[in-house]
């Protein structure tokens, strides 16, 4: 479970940063809707995995809420992927 909220946290957080591509006129707003919503059901399905994770790892409340918090920042997906990266090589040992 770890690598599939691994993967989506990647996924999410790039389609955060395509969505702030179309705020500054990078991409046409013509695909606003497309992308918006492919974001929203992405950014839901992050929160969910982020919970669901964080009971299995048992990790502390303030972990399971920067994870949350996370989601919501241009680029912390980059932390976040060294994080989980770092509890994947625990886990392996």
């Amino acid at each position: 479970m770890l690598k599939l909220f691994r993967a989506a946290s990647f996924i999410e957080g790039m389609s955060y940063l395509v969505i702030l591509c179309v705020t500054l006129g990078l991409i046409s707003r013509d695909f606003v809707s497309v992308l918006g919503m492919t974001h929203g059901v992405l950014f839901m399905i992050y929160c969910v995995l982020a919970l669901v994770v964080s009971h299995q790892q048992s990790w502390s409340c303030k972990t399971s809420l920067l994870l949350l918090v996370s989601a919501l920042i241009p680029l912390a997906f980059v932390p976040v992927e060294l994080f989980l990266q770092r509890e994947l090589a625990k886990k392996h040992y």
